[in-house]
């Protein structure tokens, strides 16, 4: 192995900043190459260096804090939580919508508001992303907050945050569980609807391809049985649970009284042959609008709405997630506990292009100009 291909690699493993200079930069041979090899091993090198240094800027990334808004803009968290309040007491489902919108925008590269970016003649946005087309709503919701976080402090409090604390409360406000935010994302100038089909999990996912997207996000199985019970207050479109009602409900479900008269009601808005495919129906149909621990009730009695949950508890692979859909369906305090330490580790999920070349959005649905 060359010598200097050897100094790139100690460099990337371990690299030696000096106070005075910086970082070492003796990767590149002082000579002319000799020939075309040598001068694609020093492109190689280079190559290797720059990804080095990437993961070294990264690595210092401004951490998220508690307290990033304490002297630039202290009323930060009461400006969204008193417009969420006002959403929620307009309209109890405007919880669900801002919970849907961060989880969308967290996994799609990462929490950095590219979930709420309008298509441009330079941008193509994620909204109109087929998983996203008809499913998202709340935008104006984040319009409001923005508008009173900009009145308040101008130019101070992304997009990306006042949606992930728009989320905390709304869980709140519905009777769930309450957790402390760390701020400090930036707002991303690009989308990816791409990512959008890739990294969403879909309503008729297996378990496994499921627990694959949540690995790829850094989200364990436990996180991943744990974010799910945020469809506890969910709706779900006729077009995303067709299959299911049509498919092996029966075969999970118990079917009682009530699961009958449940699977009726679905049948009768979301017809076999097509059409209605945006009529909704609520993932829980005994508490939609009260976030607790019913969810996984449902999944043990079989009547998950999507196959995605049932999954959860019926899929043969679901040793580790059927134990877990029994404890938060016996413990609620467990339930909500759990749901709160992953929405953390969810909003974790930063974009670290965005502390680079990410800003503070004017207006949330458009770069900066």
């Amino acid at each position: 192995m060359p010598v200097a291909l050897v100094k790139a690699k100690l460099i990337c493993l371990e690299p030696r900043i000096d106070s005075q200079q910086g970082l070492d930069l003796y990767l590149i041979p002082p000579t002319k190459p000799a020939n075309i090899m040598e001068f694609k091993s020093i492109i190689f090198i280079l190559s290797v260096f720059s990804l080095c240094f990437l993961t070294l800027l990264h690595a210092s990334d401004p951490p998220l804090s508690l307290e990033y808004y304490k002297s630039t803009c202290p009323n930060a968290e009461a400006i969204v939580r008193k417009e969420m309040e006002c959403a929620v007491q307009s309209d109890l489902r405007n919880a669900a919508f801002i919970l849907r919108l961060h989880f969308h925008d967290c996994f799609v590269q990462g929490c950095d508001g590219s979930v709420l970016l309008d298509d441009t003649y330079t941008l193509k946005g994620e909204k109109k992303a087929p998983t996203n087309l008809n499913a998202l709503k709340g935008f104006e919701i984040i319009d409001r907050i923005k508008n009173k976080l900009e009145s308040e402090c101008p130019g101070t409090v992304s997009c990306a945050d006042a949606l992930t604390i728009a989320a905390r409360d709304a869980t709140v406000l519905v009777g769930g569980p309450y957790w402390d935010v760390p701020v400090g994302r930036k707002d991303s100038k690009t989308a990816s609807i791409s990512q959008v089909e890739s990294n969403i999990p879909g309503a008729n996912d297996g378990l496994l391809s499921m627990i694959a997207k949540f690995v790829y996000q850094s989200l364990s199985v436990t996180d991943m049985v744990a974010l799910s019970g945020a469809h506890t207050i969910g709706m779900a479109r006729c077009t995303n649970y067709r299959s299911r009602i049509y498919g092996d409900y029966q075969t999970t479900a118990t079917m009682n009284t009530i699961a009958e008269s449940n699977l009726k009601t679905l049948k009768s808005t979301c017809p076999a042959a097509g059409g209605g495919d945006n009529n909704e129906a609520a993932m829980d149909y005994i508490s939609p609008n009260l976030f607790d621990n019913t969810y996984y009730h449902i999944l043990l009695r079989g009547e998950g709405l999507l196959n995605s949950d049932q999954e959860l508890y019926s899929s043969v692979l679901g040793v580790q997630t059927s134990k877990l859909v029994k404890k938060y369906a016996e413990d609620q305090i467990a339930f909500f506990e759990q749901f709160s330490e992953s929405m953390v580790k969810l909003g974790n999920i930063t974009n670290p292009e965005t502390y680079v070349d990410g800003e503070v959005r004017k207006n949330c649905r458009f770069v900066n100009t």
